[in-house]
């Protein structure tokens, strides 16, 4: 099979690594891609929001299928351009997309369908926003309804950080048309995980959970990332747990989303909390996840391309996974989620164990990389234990040396 994976992050290097294991692929090209990807795909200068150019490039090359990695193009309905031009993708419509393109959609689907998640108020104008707090008080949640690269979340810890989090959202702007509706959702204690599954209309196939950490710094501080590590599977989620997460919220959700004309194909991700009632719903995502990808990935026995296919011909893939746990840390940009430098020449690492490294904003300057983004590495192990896996991970991060130019977390798999 000719094989179409369309992103440029570290999500999508895991993806290709994944494919390229699999005696099913002839060819693997990636749109656009990163320097990380370009030893392993043909890299095509197409960026990810060129439809035309995509659809362009699938019927002329013969792409048997696409696989579709960022959320931007899922909501602006490349999904819908394929299926319309005839080609196999693996990725929901436009409408299907919504669960994740819009907060507000997310939440009144959730509380139609009685699917578990935290109570909530929406808003476009910032006076009532403010007197919504006013009156429910701190710990508070405030989101943007759109898509805003994993930032547009704040967890106010007081009444003055929620309406500052409304002011920069709904009155300065800050994350643009993203912002110009809000949710406000209710505080849920709790440790968080994360649920993937393959689906296809009525049909879901849960992977192992995952946990990443979103604050930028140790000891979960600093500012929301799109993500800085994670690791897999998550040792305090029950098989019990598991079973309610999968049929009440996974297979619910699909089931609801074919009723109301939206069928989903793809990838569901469910961004729990395990609260004192069980698991509740903090966001859906309608694509893998980035850093989680990178550290689930890994364990799965199957031919992933094996997968896809079953899974979009009704098959159950009879999913296997390894007895392993995966740690994954990512090395961003200093500076990162805010301004950063690019063009640093990457730091150079010695594998330890069973290490790897996965490339998020990189890219090939002649014949050296360097950093192209905020997140720009992920080193990754997997091993017998979490806690084998995790000092791999920092036994190859510590080859490096000072790695002037970049940060990293050095407590994920450990809190």
């Amino acid at each position: 099979m000719n094989i179409l994976v369309i992103g440029r992050g570290g999500r999508e290097h895991s993806i290709v690594m994944k494919l390229a294991e699999s005696e099913k692929v002839t060819t693997i090209y990636a749109a656009p891609g990163n320097g990380g990807i370009q030893q392993q795909a043909t890299c095509i200068a197409i960026d990810e929001m060129d439809m035309d150019g995509l659809v362009d490039f699938a019927r002329k090359k013969a792409i048997d299928l696409t696989i579709v990695g960022p959320e931007s193009p899922l909501n602006e309905g490349i999904t819908d351009r394929f299926q319309e031009a005839g080609l196999a993708v693996f990725a929901p419509t436009s409408e299907a997309a919504l669960l994740e393109g819009s907060k507000s959609f997310a939440k009144e689907f959730m509380k139609k369908h009685e699917i578990p998640t935290a109570s909530y108020a929406t808003f476009t104008n910032a006076e009532e926003a403010k007197q919504y707090i006013e009156e429910k008080g701190a710990p508070i949640v405030i989101k943007a309804d759109g898509l805003a690269a994993g930032k547009g979340v704040i967890v106010a810890e007081t009444k003055e950080l929620a309406l500052q989090a409304v002011d920069e959202m709904l009155v300065s702007k800050n994350f643009a048309e993203a912002g110009a509706t809000i949710v406000i959702e209710e505080f849920l204690a709790g440790k968080e995980f994360s649920l993937m599954a393959f689906v296809h209309e009525n049909n879901v196939y849960p992977m192992v959970t995952a946990r990443d950490h979103k604050r930028a710094y140790d000891n979960d501080e600093g500012p929301n990332t799109g993500g800085m590590g994670a690791y897999a599977p998550v040792e305090d989620v029950t098989n019990e747990h598991l079973a309610f997460a999968t049929e009440e919220i996974l297979q619910k959700t699909a089931d609801s989303l074919m009723k109301e004309g939206r069928p989903f194909t793809g990838i569901l991700y469910a961004g729990l909390i395990m609260t004192a009632d069980g698991p509740k719903v903090i966001e859906f995502n309608t694509r893998f996840g980035d850093p989680e990808t990178q550290v689930v990935l890994p364990l799965l026995k199957n031919d992933l391309v094996q997968v896809l296919v079953d899974v979009m011909d009704g098959n159950n893939p009879e999913l296997e996974w390894e007895d392993s746990s995966c740690t994954g840390v990512v090395v961003a940009s200093d500076g990162y989620p805010g301004s950063y430098h690019k063009g640093i020449l990457l730091p150079k690492m010695k594998a330890a164990g069973s290490s790897f490294t996965i490339h998020g904003g990189t890219k090939l300057e002649g014949d050296t990389l360097v950093s192209d983004g905020g997140r720009v590495l992920l080193v990754g192990a997997k091993d017998t234990t979490l806690e084998e896996a995790t000092d791999n991970v920092y036994g190859a991060l510590a080859s490096a040396g000072d790695m002037d130019g970049f940060i990293y977390r050095r407590d994920i798999g450990k809190v």
